[in-house]
């Protein structure tokens, strides 16, 4: 049984030149216990499409339930069986660590002592600040609060809205263990992020750019799909060699990926073809090889085809 359903569902913003589709036609379905993620950059639609799924904002057209509760008709009943942390930090900064928790318990109409089991492994790790005020915490303790916070009523889908930007590599890796635990408490979560390494830690994915999904599926179910060559490469000119690998007959499109340029190669080209040609165009002291796809090299295929 799905957690979540999604159909046909369209937000629109309007301004004084134009109306933006943040959401524009999406539809997917989320299974109980799940651990579904929401994958893309900035002005993707994803704040808005969780604004909706959690009843904070209405959708201009198509319906979505929560946990079979439609998110219009049924609001109230979803606003006490989700939980939501948003992309921003919006606990109360001048109550402590102690004072934030307990008033979120009793908004729910129960006690931290009650589900102290759900957020234990979480909480024993800010418990020694607990007198602390919220505004002094350091970005990855914010958000362990913030999750007991988001957790502390014993939610059955908890939404999660960017929750590692701006946090340590170190705070990011504990976070997604932290999820990796809740899932034996049996939530259904969905979580979005810019972080396309992040895919891989979630069961399905969805690829999401211009409120659009472009594709839905398990990390590695997407990157199978990838059926072309990518070689990455290399030189002391990684602006000039950017440009030549994007007129080269044997590219079909090529971009940044680190310390490296990643092309793609057109069906019936080679890595031997690539590199005869930056021979010739003298790209000196260009060194490539032949590379497995990511999740990000996925997204930027899935965007030169849209």
């Amino acid at each position: 049984m799905n957690a979540v359903v999604v159909n046909h569902l369209v937000k629109r913003y309007k301004t004084k030149k134009e109306t933006v589709h943040a959401v524009n036609d999406v539809s997917f379905a989320v299974g109980k216990g799940e651990l579904f993620g929401i994958i893309g950059p900035d002005g993707a639609g994803k704040t808005s499409l969780f604004r909706m799924l959690t009843t904070l904002l209405l959708p201009d057209a198509g319906n979505a339930t929560v946990d079979q509760s439609d998110v219009v008709k049924e609001f109230k009943s979803i606003r006490q069986k989700v939980g939501y942390m948003p992309g921003k930090f919006s606990l109360y900064q001048d109550l402590t660590i102690e004072e934030n928790l307990n008033f979120f318990a009793t908004i729910f109409n129960t006690t931290v002592a009650r589900n102290y089991s759900l957020i234990k492994d979480i909480y024993v790790q800010i418990e020694p600040f607990k007198d602390r005020k919220a505004g002094k915490l350091s970005g990855g303790m914010k958000q362990k609060l913030a999750l007991c916070c988001a957790l502390i009523h014993k939610p059955v889908v908890l939404f999660l809205d960017e929750p590692t930007t701006g946090v340590d590599a170190v705070s990011r890796k504990e976070f997604w263990d932290m999820l990796k635990a809740l899932r034996q408490q049996e939530i259904t979560i969905l979580v979005s992020t810019p972080y396309m390494d992040e895919a891989s830690l979630c069961d399905r994915i969805a690829l999401m750019q211009g409120g659009k999904m472009m594709t839905i599926g398990t990390p590695q179910e997407i990157v199978s799909a990838f059926s072309q060559h990518i070689v990455a490469v290399k030189s002391t000119d990684m602006h000039g060699l950017l440009a030549g690998l994007q007129k080269s007959p044997a590219v079909e499109g090529a971009y940044s990926f680190g310390e490296y340029h990643h092309a793609v190669l057109k069906n019936g080209y080679d890595i031997r073809q690539l590199q005869n040609y930056l021979h010739l165009k003298n790209y000196d002291e260009v060194s490539m090889e032949q590379v497995v796809p990511t999740i990000e090299d996925c997204f930027m295929q899935l965007m030169q085809k849209k």
